[in-house]
């Protein structure tokens, strides 16, 4: 069953434990900017990781709040996405 979470610790454990790590899109990042944010997988299968470019905790989380995001996530599994927070 899927959760909503805002929490930043709850966001990094759940993603580390899983080989997950912040990224953004790569086409959407600057200096100044972070610009789309993800949680990328590299190790998982079909993974997409090509058009992302990993970013720090802190830069994922400043964006993260900006944008007003949330992570829609299943404890168990690899499952997650960044919905509004006015959506979850």
């Amino acid at each position: 069953m899927a959760e909503t979470t805002t929490d930043h610790a709850t966001i990094r454990k759940w993603a580390e434990d899983k080989g997950g790590r912040p990224a953004a899109v790569r086409r959407t990042h600057t200096q100044d900017d972070a610009g789309i944010v993800r949680i990328m997988f590299p190790e998982a299968p079909n993974s997409d990781h090509d058009a992302l470019e990993e970013i720090s905790w802190d830069e994922f989380f400043a964006e993260f709040d900006e944008r007003r995001l949330a992570l829609l996530y299943e404890p168990d599994s690899m499952f997650s996405k960044l919905i509004s927070r006015d959506e979850g």
